[in-house]
């Protein structure tokens, strides 16, 4: 059968990229079957680098690099592009429109599972970027008719924490497990039908069934979507 390269830009952080990397192939082989796995180039980034850029010259510091880095990408081989975070989606369309290949946006490959789930409201948690900028609300909403509310200020920053205090860093906290649920129980009670775990490290922290609602793991969403794209 034949496969598309897949391109992924990884280290975002690194300890979910593992996650992407062992879900596309398990994918693939699972679809394909025998001994097959996936076609992926991965530019695994110094994700210490990108903050610094992110934090001392802004989202078009991010954008710079982030476009080097898939035309890298294109050069070696990618047929499209995969970013494995959500945060770092907040310069998608830039990253896409300056290389020749497309983009997986993680935001389309989530919200395709809650229109199948019939939901028309969710709750969204990662970090205060994807929580509060348009870019991924704005996205649900206007390419998808997915309404989106998100936790109050304190709990924005508590999650933010959370993410790049100990996620990144590969440190999980029951202590900080319990702060997710409890601020994911706070968005069902606003009415909430699901759960949008926005950050792909979120899902290593917080596992099925531990939320009062149906929880949507962009994480596998999108490494599965990066697969079935791959083969079809």
């Amino acid at each position: 059968m034949a496969k598309r390269t897949i391109g992924m830009i990884g280290g975002i952080s690194w300890a979910s990229s593992i996650e992407y990397y062992r879900i596309i192939n398990k994918t693939v082989q699972e679809r394909i079957g025998g001994e097959a796995s996936a076609r992926l180039i991965m530019y695994s980034v110094d994700f210490s680098e990108l903050r610094s850029a992110q934090k001392n010259r802004g989202w078009d510091a991010v954008a710079e690099m982030l476009i080097d880095i898939a035309r890298r990408l294109r050069v070696g081989g990618a047929d499209f592009l995969v970013m494995a975070a959500n945060t770092v989606h907040i310069v998608a369309d830039r990253v896409e429109a300056a290389v020749d290949m497309p983009l997986l946006h993680i935001a389309d490959a989530t919200a395709g599972t809650i229109r199948a789930a019939g939901m028309k409201k969710v709750g969204l948690l990662g970090t205060r970027y994807t929580m509060t900028e348009d870019f991924y609300r704005a996205r649900l909403k206007q390419r998808h008719g997915i309404d989106v509310i998100v936790p109050g200020e304190g709990d924005i920053e508590r999650i933010n924490e959370i993410i790049f205090g100990e996620l990144v860093r590969d440190v999980f906290r029951d202590e900080s497990r319990d702060e997710v649920l409890r601020i994911a129980g706070g968005l069902v009670a606003a009415g909430a039908e699901g759960i949008v775990l926005g950050c792909t490290e979120l899902p290593l922290l917080v596992k099925p069934g531990q939320i009062p609602a149906p929880s949507f793991d962009t994480l596998t969403l999108h490494a599965v979507a990066a697969a079935e794209r791959a083969i079809a």
